[in-house]
């Protein structure tokens, strides 16, 4: 049984999220709060708590407070937020203040109860369409870097294909046989990539390749 305390100062919210949970088997509600220090309050006398699903927005003390007060008091009850701020700053702050899932309120009923019973046993979890939308923008930063790259150096496609080899290991006549190029060509190739990154040699030319995305 999964012994869960709902902190939420709304308590229209909060009973509707309590029915929800304990139409579930395996689940029990066994406190509810307004703030973070009511949580506190109960933690302290009760045995055993496995899960917090608490808010952000919380007079007193607000969720973020609360993370940090258990992370350092009651290291084992894990914490999940549960709240309507969208914002990747407040993700990001509750998972390294310590919560162990960020979901927003309008998550359906079959994922709030995945998310609880995935972090119960030691997961971490956030919602899907914060998932989605911290994936998106990180595609679109990548496109967004590798356009700006390309604008900025303009390699032939035989560099491309050289710097790649070079990060795999080969030498000047591996490649030269692998391309069917003279050994000449290939250093022509290997220096005007030196030159074109501003690279000391091969070694910063091949950090270069991969802080830029060329090689992997």
């Amino acid at each position: 049984m999964i012994k869960i305390i709902l902190a939420e100062d709304h308590n229209i919210v909060r009973n509707g999220i309590k029915v929800l949970l304990e139409s579930e088997e395996g689940l029990s509600v066994v406190g509810e709060a307004k703030n973070g220090q009511e949580v506190l309050n109960m933690i302290s006398k009760e045995n055993h708590i496995d899960l917090v699903l608490a808010d952000i927005n919380m007079p007193v003390m607000d969720g973020i407070e609360l993370v940090k007060k258990l992370k350092a008091t009651y290291p084992k009850v894990r914490l999940i937020i549960l709240s309507m701020l969208d914002s990747e700053k407040y993700v990001i702050q509750a998972f390294s203040e310590g919560a162990c899932g960020y979901l927003l309120k309008n998550v359906s009923s079959d994922e709030l109860i995945f998310a609880i019973k995935h972090v119960s046993i030691g997961s971490k979890y956030l919602c899907s369409e914060l998932s989605i939308k911290m994936l998106e923008r990180l595609i679109n930063s990548s496109i967004s870097s590798q356009s700006a790259f390309e604008d900025d150096i303009d390699f032939s496609s035989r560099e491309i294909e050289v710097l790649n080899l070079i990060a795999q290991g080969l030498t000047n006549h591996e490649m030269s046989e692998k391309l069917f190029l003279s050994k000449r060509t290939i250093e022509g190739h290997r220096q005007s990539l030196i030159e074109k990154t501003g690279s000391r040699n091969t070694a910063s030319l091949i950090r270069y390749a991969v802080l830029n995305g060329i090689v992997q």
